[in-house]
């Protein structure tokens, strides 16, 4: 049973990424399950390469896994991810706030502004193993501004937390859902607590591709994490990553 006891913990300062210091850690041998929090990013990143304000004030946080599934079972962690740190978000907001939502494939929304990032790496390291980390950054007292998505933060939506007490959330709230999530093999009932919580199924979306753009109705997501969506010529999309736009 994986418990928050399980997990190791280093705090730094600066750093350029919490996903990089974890990777590095990797290569040098690290076991995993171990977090590493920083109090500023210098040059934190997004999906594609994006980079993405990283003032002192929000948890920057990364968790770094060693060979935590087959290969063929790693394209659902995002769902996992996106459900702990969805959890741990809520559990901060004060009674009769909006709750929050999920985006696909893994913002958190509230309100329907972004609050939340998420970015999985990976890497095949010398001995053959795989690296795997998971980096969370929650806009606490901070949001980025001119971004191509409304952005908010826990202070806006009335959360006192503080990123430290957040940390110990998000902790807790991953270690459940890892523990579900079990390798691949509890994808059932993480795919449900994820689609509990999302935002514009049944909706008209606009997904954004690198090539072009598909807008139809948003179906489902697929045990992998892939989105499906009916398109205005009424086919059946399978997409595995894009940029969401509600209508």
């Amino acid at each position: 049973m994986i418990t928050a006891d399980d997990f190791r913990h280093i705090a730094l300062d600066d750093v350029q990424s919490t996903n990089l210091e974890c990777l590095e850690r990797a290569r040098a041998g690290d076991p995993g399950y171990l977090w590493i929090t920083a109090n500023r990013q210098l040059g934190g990143r997004a999906r594609r390469g994006r980079n993405w304000v990283s003032e002192p004030g929000n948890l920057y946080a990364s968790l770094l896994l060693i060979d935590p599934a087959p290969p063929a079972d790693l394209a659902s962690l995002p769902l996992a991810v996106a459900v702990a740190v969805h959890g741990a978000i809520s559990r901060t907001l004060p009674p009769g706030a909006i709750r929050p939502t999920i985006k696909w494939p893994n913002d958190i929304l509230v309100g329907g502004a972004k609050i939340s990032g998420i970015l999985l790496e990976s890497e095949t390291l010398e001995n053959g193993q795989r690296a795997v980390v998971i980096g969370c950054g929650i806009n606490v007292a901070h949001a980025p501004e001119h971004v191509q998505y409304p952005t908010t933060t826990l202070r806006a939506a009335g959360s006192p937390v503080s990123p430290e007490e957040l940390f110990a959330h998000l902790c807790q709230s991953m270690a459940r859902q890892l523990q579900e999530w079990d390798g691949g093999k509890g994808i059932g009932a993480v795919r449900q607590a994820w689609l509990d919580h999302a935002q514009g199924i049944g909706q008209r979306i606009t997904v954004h591709l690198p090539d072009r753009a598909i807008s139809g109705q948003f179906r489902d997501i697929d045990r992998a994490g892939c989105l499906v969506m009916v398109d205005d010529e009424r086919r059946v999309q399978t997409i595995a990553a894009g940029d969401v736009f509600f209508e």
